[in-house]
């Protein structure tokens, strides 16, 4: 579910991707609608430079995130699932295992619901 990235969402991009420019991604010249997707896939290197990344957020960030993801606003289906299993342990380990596989069990969700048969 697309959303428009409020003041608190554009400040958690600086923190994950300082390098950002503006808010558009230039393959699709439309406004980045989530967070973690186009730090994954334009501003990351490689998944050590992920992790680094989520790494630097805060728990309360973290936690913020998590709400969006568990709401189905914050896209994951995108991401390389190494990515993803980068974010779940790093929640796993940070927040809960618990949190964690709910989170994992989003991903999976959503990877599903994006599937044409």
């Amino acid at each position: 579910m697309p959303r428009i990235l409020n003041d608190r969402d554009k400040a958690i991009l600086s923190i994950l991707a300082p390098e950002m420019g503006d808010l558009c991604c230039e393959g699709s010249e439309h406004e980045f609608q989530s967070i973690l997707p186009p730090v994954s896939n334009h501003f990351a290197q490689d998944e050590q430079d992920f992790v680094e990344r989520i790494a630097r957020l805060s728990k309360d960030d973290l936690e913020y995130l998590i709400s969006h993801i568990l709401d189905g606003s914050e896209s994951m289906g995108c991401m390389p699932p190494e990515d993803v299993d980068s974010l779940v342990a790093l929640i796993g380990e940070r927040i809960s295992p618990d949190v964690a596989k709910k989170v994992r069990n989003a991903y999976g969700a959503e990877a599903c619901d994006n599937l044409n048969f």
